[in-house]
């Protein structure tokens, strides 16, 4: 990886330019500056050059560029992002080691300004579904080194923005880490993204930081109880339709379901619709992105309510439905959406075909996408088998991919 792109970005922030003010008026794709600025994609001259006139630095990152193209780089940078691009080199005991030390750093700057990443924090969320979790944390570890800095150095005016920022890109780390079986460090990053969240003050940050945290307590390991006692905490700030409160209302309708008040959890899904309805269309339609809150969302909350109610005629209309809409980047939630209509057929008495179902998905889900999401819903699909069915080869066949 480049890392120029990180220097054309500070002289871009720096200057108070946004990314897409920016690509408007050097003529370049919007997308292809976010690559280069990321390091993706190397920058070349002819593109510091134009950073150089917009900017109207005086030529000042074209010979910063000859002198890293010469090997004279700058070192405080270099060391830094070195420091943050070694931790995907570790074994893994020692790469979650630096991810903690990276978290503690992150902590430690909360307390000063900020600068601005909403665009970054855009990225993110797609990225979140269409790249390799190595890669996804790779930069996330680039960027979160740079924020951290960055957090030192920012002024007033900037602050909320960029700990909006730090409590979304601590959200995406959080999620990595439950869907990779960490679940303990990811609790500390669900703090550290709410902590960012509370200090920026914006009440639909912190209502999207725990909305999150609900939902991936339905799979984490965390009691039902402890999951609704969270959601009821935040209910009260959870105000305007919004995709933070359907996260929300959706995480709520799961941990309900788990603790068997599945009359609440209908009620609470039939909610949430309602908020989804006034959604405005650009979170509705957002359907490749972590932040928006397409139909698809709502239709595996209805999936994974109606399943475990033993409504086996809504769940399969609600699977149908999402099935149709999930975009093909999202084989993970298909997969997890097909592992709730197994559990349906095994709960309606349909044991044999359900049992299949579910072990074809998940051999059909090739291994990289295979993570802790998917294993828990597949071990409802377990658990729901009656005791006196569990000595056959279709169960024991779906105990062992999931062990």
């Amino acid at each position: 990886m480049n890392d120029f792109g990180d220097i054309l970005r500070q002289h871009r922030t720096a200057a108070g330019w946004s990314l897409r003010k920016l690509a408007e008026c050097v003529r370049y794709d919007f997308g292809y500056l976010g690559q280069i600025e990321r390091g993706s994609r190397r920058a070349n001259a002819d593109i510091v050059a134009a950073y150089d006139r917009a900017l109207a630095v005086g030529g000042a990152l074209t010979k910063a560029f000859e002198n890293r193209q010469a090997n004279e780089t700058d070192m405080r940078r270099r060391v830094v992002l070195q420091a943050a691009g070694s931790l995907v080199a570790l074994p893994t005991a020692d790469r979650l080691f630096g991810w903690e030390v990276l978290r503690h750093g992150l902590n430690a700057a909360m307390g000063v300004d900020v600068d601005e990443w909403s665009e970054i924090v855009s990225d993110y969320g797609r990225a979140y579904y269409q790249q390799s979790q190595d890669r996804l944390m790779a930069q996330l570890s680039r960027d979160l080194t740079v924020l951290q800095h960055q957090l030192t150095a920012a002024d007033d005016r900037k602050r909320p923005v960029l700990l909006r920022a730090a409590g979304q890109l601590s959200v995406t780390v959080a999620l990595s880490l439950v869907a990779s079986g960490h679940a303990l460090l990811a609790r500390r990053w669900w703090i550290s993204a709410q902590r960012a969240a509370d200090e920026s003050g914006d009440p639909d940050i912190r209502v999207l930081t725990r909305a999150w945290d609900v939902v991936n307590g339905c799979y984490d390991g965390r009691t039902p109880t402890a999951v609704l006692a969270l959601s009821e905490t935040v209910l009260p700030l959870a105000q305007a339709s919004s995709a933070a409160s359907c996260g929300l209302l959706a995480g709520r309708a799961q941990a309900l379901s788990l603790a068997g008040r599945h009359g609440e959890a209908v009620a609470t899904v039939r909610r949430l619709a309602e908020h989804v309805e006034r959604l405005p269309a650009q979170v509705a339609e957002d359907v490749e992105s972590l932040w928006g809150w397409p139909e698809h969302r709502l239709r595996h909350t209805e999936s994974w309510v109606y399943t475990h109610s033993g409504d086996r005629q809504a769940a399969l209309a609600a699977q149908d439905r999402a099935l149709e809409l999930y975009p093909a980047s999202q084989a993970r939630l298909r997969t997890q959406v097909q592992l709730h209509r197994a559990t349906a057929l095994i709960r309606d008495g349909d044991v044999p075909d359900g049992l299949r179902v579910a072990v074809d998905m998940v051999d059909r889900l090739p291994q990289e996408q295979r993570n802790e999401l998917v294993y828990a819903v597949a071990r409802q699909a377990a658990a729901a088998v009656p005791e006196r069915e569990r000595h056959s080869p279709a169960y024991r066949d779906l105990v062992d991919r999931i062990r």
